[in-house]
């Protein structure tokens, strides 16, 4: 990995957000808290979807700035405090990334992992892919930086057709997704992965990434407690 520390599920919405409304919106951006709770709490192209509140994104800017990834860039004049990325393409960072990488890397901060025939229609937004081919180089060209993989390729799962892709920015993917998928026992088995498990995989999934985000949360304000707690001492 180039980075130094690893993010925690919610900052990795943080950072994906700035990156996103950086491109699509750039009249817009930097951004306030509020804007940014906003684009963390999105209905649309987010999962799974969730409802922080702006004192909790003001605590996750705290922390992201802290790591030197964040920097408040107020306008003069300005009475509201405003914030973009320094996390990549910047003179800052020594993540360099293609416009077409920078869009994957995206899309896999605000909705998780996913296949290249999702990543090439959700980038789209933000960069054109002319074809699938250009999706899957821009992933191996993120899988085998010569600094550190910052994707990796999951198994394929029962009723999915390609395999998922996932950032390591967070750290290495649960044991769970990287265990290979269970091969049918019957002709029943069978039949009935051809129409369930892509729900039921999606449904956990969801599940399982709420969770991961809870805990994350729960960390943050333990070292938040921690630094005050030092700071009194």
């Amino acid at each position: 990995m180039t980075l130094k520390f690893t993010l925690s599920a919610l900052e990795a919405r943080v950072i994906g957000c700035l990156i996103e409304k950086q491109i699509t919106t750039p009249d817009q951006y930097p951004l306030s808290i509020n804007a940014l709770a906003n684009a963390c709490n999105q209905k649309s192209n987010r999962d799974p979807l969730l409802n922080l509140a702006e004192a909790e994104v003001q605590q996750l800017v705290d922390g992201l700035v802290r790591k030197h990834v964040m920097i408040e860039r107020s306008g003069f004049g300005s009475r509201v405090a405003k914030y973009q990325h320094c996390f990549c393409n910047t003179e800052f960072s020594g993540l360099k990334f293609s416009l077409q990488e920078l869009a994957i890397v995206c899309e896999l901060l605000v909705r998780g992992p996913q296949t290249p025939g999702e990543l090439r229609t959700r980038a789209a937004r933000m960069t054109p892919f002319a074809d699938a081919n250009e999706v899957q180089y821009a992933l191996e060209a993120l899988a085998n930086r010569p600094e550190g993989a910052l994707v990796v390729q999951l198994p394929r799962e029962p009723g999915r057709r390609d395999s998922r892709y996932l950032q390591l920015f967070t750290g290495p993917p649960a044991a769970q997704l990287l265990a290979p998928a269970p091969a049918p026992t019957s002709h029943s088995n069978t039949a009935a992965a051809d129409y369930a498990p892509a729900t039921a995989s999606s449904d956990l999934d969801t599940r399982l990434t709420q969770l991961e985000l809870a805990v994350s949360e729960l960390r943050t304000q333990l070292e938040q407690l921690r630094g005050e707690v030092a700071a009194r001492d």
